[in-house]
Formats: C-alpha cells, sequence, structure tokens
C-alpha cells in the first residue's frame, strides 16, 4: 500500500468482492493493488472521485458475442464490436466461432481472427473454437493454440459454413473435449422436433413462435446431459430459452454431470405478448418466451441453476433482418445488444427487487470464473483494473442510430432503460479512441 498509486478512485459505493462499500481502489501498472475502506488516503498520480449517484463496478465478461470478422465484417467487426462493448461496460468478451468466413474451426482460421483483431480491439477478446463434422482432428491443435472452449450445433447453424453434429459426431467431440478437459458449449436444439413443427413464415409472431417449440430444447438437452454424462465432458447449455428444461438441469448436476447454463438479457426482459407481428428484430434462436416462461428463468437464476447472463449479441443487416417485408421465417435470427446487457437485465431486476450485486455476479464475476478468466470480473487485489462507472438510477431512451454496433437495428429500439455507464476503464486506463485491448488465450490472465 505504499507510495503512490497510477490510478486511485473513491467512492462511497464500490462493488468489491466483499459487496457494496465506500472504498478507495489503488491501481498500479494496469492492476488492482489496494481495496481500502474509504478514508484511507491512498495517493495517486490520478485520482478518480464518483458523484453520489454513481456505482464502481467491474467490467462485465460477455462469453457469447458473434463479432463476425473477417469474412462478414458487413454485420460487425472488430472495432465497432469493441466500442459497443466499452459503451454497455463489457471489458472482455470471448468472440463465437460463427459467423465469420471462415469459422474457428482450425488454427489457420483462428489465426487469421487474431491477425484481424490484433489492432482493432477496444477492450481484451478471447476465442471460441468450432465443433462441426469432420474437424474432430483438429480441436486438440485449437485447444493448444488456446481457444477457451468449442460451440457446437444440434440443428443448422443458419450459415452453411458452420454445420450441425449428429448423434455419433455429437459423443465422438465429447470424449475428445473431455481428454482435453475443456468446455463444449452447446446449442441446444433437436433438429428432428424442429422439423416436425411448423415451419416459420409470414409476419405472426405466434407462428414463428411454434416453429421452435420448447419440446426442440427439451430434447436437446436431454441428449447433451446424457452425452456428458457418459463422456464426464463439461457442458455448457448456450441461450437457454425454455424454463421447463431447468430441473433436467438441476438434476443432472446434483448428479454430478459436468453441466452448466446461459441465459439472455433478451429473455429476461422480453416476452412474447409483447412482441408486435412484423417486428424482425426481436426474433432469435430459441426464441423469446412468454412472460410466466420468463419468470421462472428469473427464478432458475436466483436458484443457482442458471449459472451466467451473457449478450448471445448476434447482428446482422438491416436487410437480412427482413424489416421490410416483416416476415419472420426470412428474417435472420440473433439479437443485437451487446450495448445494451447491462441496462436492460438492470432495469428489470430492479423492478424484480434484484440487487445490482446480484446482476454484476451473473454478467461478469461468473462467467469470469465459469472460464478461466482468472484477473477478470471482481474488484479485488491482483484483478486487472477493468472499471465501469455506472449510474443505476440514470435512464435513458434506446436510439438505435445513436449505438456502437455497425447496424442500427435492435429491439429496445424506444424502451427507456435504467443504468447507464458513464465511463469504462481498461487496465486502469480510460478507453479512447485508441484501441488497446488485449487478444487472450485460455490459461492465460
Amino acid at each position: 500500500m505504499s507510495g503512490t498509486f497510477d490510478l486511485v478512485v473513491r467512492g462511497q459505493r464500490v462493488l468489491t468482492a466483499e459487496g457494496q462499500c465506500a472504498a478507495e481502489v489503488g491501481v498500479r501498472e494496469g492492476r488492482i493493488a489496494a481495496v481500502e475502506p474509504l478514508g484511507a488516503g491512498l495517493a495517486g498520480t490520478t485520482v478518480l472521485e464518483l458523484a453520489a449517484d454513481e456505482v464502481l463496478l467491474p467490467g462485465l465478461v460477455d462469453s457469447h458475442v458473434h463479432v463476425n470478422e473477417p469474412g462478414r465484417t458487413e454485420w460487425e467487426g472488430f472495432s465497432s464490436a469493441t466500442r459497443a462493448a466499452a459503451a454497455g461496460g463489457v471489458t472482455t468478451l470471448i468472440d463465437m466461432p460463427l459467423n465469420s468466413v471462415p469459422p474457428t474451426t482450425t488454427v489457420a482460421a483462428l489465426e487469421a481472427k487474431r491477425d484481424r483483431a490484433s489492432t482493432r480491439c477496444y477492450v481484451d477478446v478471447g476465442f471460441w473454437g468450432g465443433a462441426v463434422p469432420g474437424n474432430t482432428a483438429d480441436l486438440r491443435a485449437l485447444h493448444e493454440a488456446g481457444v477457451f472452449g468449442f460451440k457446437a450445433f444440434l440443428t443448422g447453424s443458419g450459415v452453411d459454413e458452420f454445420g450441425h453434429l449428429l448423434a455419433d459426431e455429437l459423443e465422438r467431440d465429447m470424449q475428445e473435449l473431455a481428454d482435453l478437459d475443456t468446455v463444449l458449449l452447446v446449442h441446444a436444439e433437436d433438429d428432428q422436433a424442429l422439423a416436425d413443427a411448423p415451419a416459420a413464415h409470414g409476419r405472426r409472431y405466434a407462428d414463428f413462435l411454434a416453429s421452435r417449440p420448447p419440446e426442440a430444447e427439451y430434447a436437446a438437452i436431454a441428449a447433451t446431459i446424457d452425452g456428458a454424462r457418459r463422456t464426464g465432458v463439461h457442458a455448457h447449455i448456450l441461450h437457454l430459452s425454455a424454463a421447463e428444461a431447468v430441473p433436467m438441469i438441476s438434476d443432472a448436476r446434483a448428479d454430478g454431470v459436468r453441466v452448466t447454463a446461459e441465459t439472455c438479457p433478451h429473455y429476461l426482459t422480453l416476452a412474447a405478448e409483447e412482441v408486435p407481428d412484423g417486428a424482425t428484430s426481436f426474433k432469435c434462436c430459441p426464441p423469446i418466451r412468454s412472460g410466466a416462461n420468463q419468470d421462472r428463468l428469473w427464478q432458475a437464476l436466483a436458484a443457482g441453476t442458471v449459472d451466467v447472463v451473457v449478450t448471445d449479441h448476434s447482428p446482422s443487416t438491416v436487410d437480412l433482418k427482413a424489416v421490410d417485408t416483416g416476415d419472420f421465417g426470412a428474417a435472420w435470427g440473433g439479437i443485437a445488444s451487446l450495448q445494451l446487457g447491462l441496462a436492460a437485465v438492470w432495469s428489470t431486476a430492479r423492478s424484480r427487487n434484484v440487487g445490482l450485486e446480484q446482476v454484476v455476479h451473473w454478467m461478469s464475476g461468473a462467467p469470469a470464473a465459469l472460464f478461466g478468466l482468472t484477473r477478470k470480473g471482481r474488484i479485488a487485489p491482483g484483478h486487472d483494473a477493468d472499471l465501469v462507472v455506472f449510474a443505476p438510477d440514470e435512464s435513458f431512451v434506446v436510439d438505435a442510430t445513436r449505438l456502437q454496433h455497425k447496424n442500427p437495428l435492435t429491439p429496445y429500439q424506444d424502451y427507456r432503460l435504467s443504468g447507464v455507464v458513464r465511463h469504462t476503464l481498461l487496465r486502469g486506463e480510460p478507453i479512447t479512441d485508441v484501441p488497446r485491448g488485449t487478444l487472450l488465450r485460455r490459461g492465460g490472465p
């Protein structure tokens, strides 16, 4: 504690590892070196005093982001995505292996993506690998190259270059990844159950919802759990939408099966009853379900059965969302929300008497711990000084044209949300027009 810190942040409301308290945070060489009670008198070359309405948070960790570069950079890109992340309080993201071209299914593709990202990132970025038909032999090399784990689909991904796994392929890859002691992320919708459902078409949201029935999630989650039980792999259920699947996850964990789950802001804040017909900005797969279903997802989070909340930011160009026709069958299925995730979840959480500390745990500390980002997600000595100055009581109206996302389309358009990110710091330095993000590897800081 002796000497001068590079930065000292002082405030009445600092969300430390022990809870919210009045504290001083001292930063040296980009890492938190001290957290002391307010009044300790830490000396800093730079001192940041929080306003009375501000809370200091650890930077969020979003482990589910589609950046799409290279190959579909018109949909998004490292520069625009990481600017949006910083504006929303996200200081670390992990990029999904699709919808870039090529997808991250070989080491060569991973290196191509890292090359594009190396000078364009405003926050820290890691990478997932992909498990697709025919690339089992590539998984070990990708793991050794530092990907955080692997993503697989059990139904069509929406892009031709990232195929989905059949039952025998899933079993083979699960065994390989269990041997590597890494995580398999599963888009859990069953292909046959979707084929048996009515096809998505037209402007009625109810028709689209019927095309992605909850039974498709149940079947795919059951298959994933069975495979994890047999192989010992850590399986992570992506973007859990159907709350009736929660008991099978809970039961599997009680039996010692290594299965975790996430959900997303849109499932926690938007409800099927409120989606206007033709409003294709709300289309995602699996879909936004009923308000009663949403209530049960919040209960699953509170119970700890659902572990983390991440955005699944999956943008596209405006034309691919079929906004001109409002045809849910033709529209790209993805929600653009990277900049808005914290405000969206916090807005609903406070109406449900859920505290800010819990929200930040789900969106920062929990994903950091789950995926091995040991220096992220907490305001504690030894952690990176990734910090967010947040005004939880200030509100704003969403204007998609003013977001940092490359394409001005979001289902939150014109929503009034609570919680404004006033400043974001990466390793103790304000995020400016100069990209300073680091590319992260599994097992690294």
